[in-house]
């Protein structure tokens, strides 16, 4: 049978912006969820500061979820630094309801689970069907996550245009900055490190 990804996440320090800066910050990231799905019912917004999609393409779900760890760092605003805490579950689906959130199957419970006992600075985790996998896997990310963790939102900027395919000379023109301080951003963040660890584990996952 065919594997899906779900991704469920919460927003870190959601709570201390402002009622407008929530508000606008929900609606853009539902319309962001829902423009990485096939159909607008696998994408959520739930309890405020939640939220969980469901695709096929477990690459792009992998992916994505570094992504939307840039999306809402570099939405930091007032002296709150947001950041996103994030659970992929890798398996089979059982059935799909009218909307993620009614749809259940093991992809379902790998992500819930997981989710529900991340760790303090646990911010990435990833969890298969197969255990000594997630062994490989989260011996990987304790280091990724430490890189993440340390991320500043030029930083978050700039990783968020990679993840987007954008070369360090087209991350300039959007950022509004030369090459050198585009390439400065990357390398403190470990870009290339984070990177390379990310692209084995979507190989792992996926052969």
């Amino acid at each position: 049978m065919k594997r899906y990804a779900v991704v469920t996440g919460d927003i870190i320090n959601f709570t201390g912006l402002a009622a407008e800066k929530r508000q606008h910050l929900i609606a853009e990231t539902e319309k962001l969820l829902k423009s990485w799905v096939d159909k607008p019912q696998y994408a959520e917004v739930f309890r405020g500061d939640s939220y969980q999609f469901l695709t096929g393409d477990i690459a792009a779900a992998i992916k994505r979820s570094v992504q939307l760890i840039c999306w809402f760092k570099k939405h930091s605003a007032g002296g709150i630094d947001l950041g996103s805490r994030i659970s992929v579950g890798i398996g089979e689906i059982a059935y799909k309801g009218k909307s993620v959130l009614d749809s259940d199957g093991e992809a379902f419970h790998h992500s819930g689970r997981h989710f529900d006992k991340m760790t303090r600075g646990e911010l990435l985790a990833i969890t298969t069907t197969n255990q000594e996998l997630n062994q490989q896997i989260e011996i990987i990310l304790s280091f990724i996550n430490l890189f993440i963790s340390q991320w500043n939102v030029k930083q978050a900027e700039a990783i968020y245009l990679a993840c987007e395919g954008y070369t360090q000379t087209s991350m300039a023109a959007v950022l509004k900055i030369n090459q050198g301080a585009v390439n400065n951003r990357l390398k403190v963040a470990r870009w290339k490190e984070v990177e390379k660890g990310i692209n084995y584990i979507i190989q792992i996952v996926t052969q």
